[in-house]
């Protein structure tokens, strides 16, 4: 699974209990953002029915529907320059006066 704190990748075996955390950063690993489920577009940040949301997203819960993230880290943001970001530098450049 991908630790949603620093974004390493955690081997586990077996399930993942309440009570584990990551090696590097020690974060709670069963939590909200490290949940497959996780969306922040969806409502109470889940796309699985749940009768109340959880208030701490990053801190260990009991959730029943929790999957672990296996894809990318959800949370974190990427420190390389992206394709729009790219663009955007693109543009300003295209209109900056050159001296």
């Amino acid at each position: 699974m991908i630790c949603h704190a620093c974004s390493r990748d955690v081997k586990l075996f077996g399930l993942v209990r309440r009570s584990d955390s990551c090696n590097e950063c020690k974060a709670d690993l069963h939590c909200c953002r490290n949940c497959k489920f996780f969306d922040t577009g969806m409502r109470h940040e889940c796309r699985e029915p749940i009768a109340e949301p959880v208030r701490d997203k990053a801190a260990a819960n009991y959730c029943d529907h929790f999957q672990p993230n296996t894809k990318v880290a959800l949370t974190t943001t990427s420190k390389t320059k992206t394709a729009s970001s790219d663009a955007k530098d693109a543009f300003r450049n295209l209109f900056n006066k050159k001296k």
